[in-house]
């Protein structure tokens, strides 16, 4: 049973501002409006789906940290790479990736973007650049920092940003990885998505750090917080760290303060935290502050917000459809896409 120490959070993010003099454009708003609610669409129906037995396994919703996926893809270019943790079906929707595979990759069907073989937990789509969807806490922080490694050792110009939760900080491999990527100067971007809980437990409970972006600082790094309820300070912090990537100046480490609106995973009740304490970030939705940004603007109206609305619904639908009427994996892919085959020229004794 969690103690009182753990029903609220002593680092909290700012609720998000309307926007009455934007610095973004019309068309920016306008993307991340609809970005954002298909993300929530989508997973208000995987969570119902998941209730129904359809879902099956693990999974784990994004409800609440849109403004963590929909800021970055403004803030880089479609080369750049992606790589997460396990809370991954927002990041490949923001960046194209079709629902229906992503869908049907939940569902553990052929036609999933995973080919049926990750699930909730394991999502990657190479055409996008994003890299996965890694379940073993904080495994993917040094795979980001190899990723943007090849950019480098490549001469591309991209960058890889990399996300993890508050509890992958905990982790050597998250240590060990910002220190190579600062001795290295490495194109990467992390982002460390605190959403105050590691599964069940406060941040306040598990380190003496509880300003977790000053971690980074031991290793010389750049290192911010992010109130990143608001997508606007979410695309200025990744806009600003890609542009010191891209110089050369190496990583930056970004802490972005957000809030899940579900439990960790379809699992959890999430009985640590207070009714208060929800409602509370509730009230600071980064999506409802996107559209009153764009009414006060009068960039659309309010009937032309809901019929957008209306179209993540609907594509959400198609998706689910798309999932039920696939196919399951052939027994035989148990085999395939174990290894691939690599024009390195090894040599073996």
């Amino acid at each position: 049973m969690a103690d009182t120490k753990d029903k609220a959070k002593k680092v909290a993010p700012a609720k998000a501002k309307v926007q009455a003099k934007p610095t973004f454009s019309k068309e920016t708003y306008m993307w991340w409006y609809e970005n954002m609610k298909l993300m929530r669409r989508f997973e208000e129906k995987a969570g119902q789906l998941y209730g129904q037995q359809k879902i099956k396994g693990f999974c784990h919703l994004y409800i609440g940290q849109e403004a963590c996926v929909a800021g970055a893809v403004t803030a880089l270019t479609k080369d750049d790479k992606w790589i997460t943790a396990y809370r991954d079906h927002a990041h490949p929707l923001a960046l194209g990736t079709d629902p229906g595979a992503i869908m049907a990759e939940l569902f553990a069907k052929a036609t999933g973007c995973s080919k049926g073989k990750g699930g909730s937990m394991h999502m990657f789509d190479k055409e996008v650049n994003f890299m996965g969807g890694h379940g073993i806490v904080g495994a993917q922080v040094p795979l980001g920092a190899g990723i943007a490694f090849a950019e480098k050792y490549n001469k591309t110009g991209n960058l890889c940003i990399c996300y993890m939760g508050d509890g992958a900080v905990r982790q050597g491999a998250f240590h060990e990885a910002l220190n190579m990527a600062m001795t290295w100067k490495l194109p990467v971007i992390f982002v460390i998505e605190n959403n105050g809980y590691a599964m069940g437990t406060s941040v306040e409970r598990t380190s003496n750090v509880q300003q977790l972006y000053t971690l980074g600082e031991s290793y010389d790094m750049p290192s911010f917080p992010v109130e990143a309820m608001s997508v606007e300070n979410v695309h200025e912090a990744v806009a600003e760290a890609a542009a010191r990537a891209r110089a050369g100046e190496g990583p930056t480490l970004l802490e972005f303060r957000t809030y899940r609106y579900k439990g960790h995973s379809m699992s959890d009740p999430a009985k640590y935290r207070t009714k208060e304490e929800l409602e509370d970030y509730k009230s600071r939705d980064s999506i409802e502050a996107v559209k009153a940004t764009i009414l006060l603007n009068k960039w659309a109206t309010e009937e032309e917000l809901e019929q957008i609305d209306e179209q993540a619904k609907q594509k959400v639908a198609e998706a689910v459809k798309f999932a039920e009427e696939s196919p399951y994996p052939d027994p035989s892919e148990l085999y395939t896409d174990i290894y691939a085959e690599s024009d390195y020229p090894y040599i073996m004794d």
